[in-house]
C-alpha cells in the first residue's frame, strides 16, 4: 500500500506541476509578445482567459451547475485523501544498525515496530500495544499507546516496558539509546458488583 500511494503520489505531483508548467509559461510568453498557434487558448497580449460568452455559455443548462458542484466536490474529498495519506506516512521507514564493520545495515522500521508491540503485550495486563518509530534512521524515537487492564498499576506497567521491551529493541538494533513516548489507557470495564 505505501508503495502504491508512493508512486500515485509522484504521479499526481508530477502531472500537476507539468500542467501548471505549460499553462502558465504559455501565458508569459503571450503577454511577453510571442505569437501562439491559432488553436492555443490565448491568441494575444490583451486576450482574457475567458470571454463572456464562455462563462455562461451553459449557464441556462439544467445539467451545468450539478456537474460543476460534482466535480469540484471530488476533487475536494481526493485532494484531502490525499493529504491525510501523506500526513498519515510519517512513520520511519528503516532503522540504521551499526554491524561494527563501518557500513551499518538498514532494519525495516515496520519489523522493529511488530517486534516492539508483541514483546510490550507480554507483561501481565497489557491488553493493547501500538508502536510508531519516528525520527531519524540513526536515532530512532517510539511513540506507543498500550492499553492497560483496569487491575494494572501503571507505574509497574511503565517499568516493565522500559525495562523489558524497550531494552531488548534497544540491544537488538545496537542503538546508544531509544527515547520512547507512551501513553497509557485504562481498558473500560463493567463495574463489578460487590454482595
Amino acid at each position: 500500500m505505501r508503495t502504491v500511494l508512493a508512486v500515485v503520489n509522484r504521479v499526481l505531483i508530477g502531472l500537476a506541476g507539468l500542467v501548471l508548467l505549460v499553462l502558465g509559461g504559455s501565458v508569459l510568453a503571450v503577454g511577453l509578445g510571442v505569437r501562439p498557434p491559432s488553436w492555443w487558448i490565448h491568441h494575444g497580449r490583451h486576450d482574457v482567459l475567458l470571454t463572456a460568452a464562455e462563462r455562461t455559455r451553459w449557464r441556462d443548462q439544467g445539467w451545468w451547475w450539478p456537474t460543476v458542484i460534482a466535480v469540484l466536490a471530488v476533487l475536494v474529498l481526493l485532494a484531502l485523501w490525499w493529504l491525510a495519506a501523506v500526513l498519515r506516512r510519517r512513520r520511519l521507514a528503516a532503522v540504521l544498525v551499526d554491524t561494527g564493520d563501518g557500513a551499518g545495515a538498514l532494519l525495516r522500521g515496520r519489523a522493529l515496530e511488530d517486534v516492539l508491540a508483541a514483546d510490550a503485550r507480554e507483561p501481565d495486563g497489557v491488553e493493547r500495544a501500538q508502536v510508531r518509530l519516528v525520527g531519524r534512521r540513526h536515532a530512532p524515537a517510539a511513540r506507543m499507546q498500550l492499553l492497560l487492564e483496569p487491575h494494572v498499576d501503571p507505574g509497574t506497567a511503565l517499568y516493565d516496558l522500559s525495562s523489558g521491551a524497550l531494552a531488548h529493541a534497544r540491544e537488538s538494533a545496537g542503538l546508544a539509546s531509544l527515547p520512547a513516548e507512551v501513553r497509557l489507557r485504562s481498558a473500560r470495564h463493567r463495574a463489578e458488583r460487590v454482595t
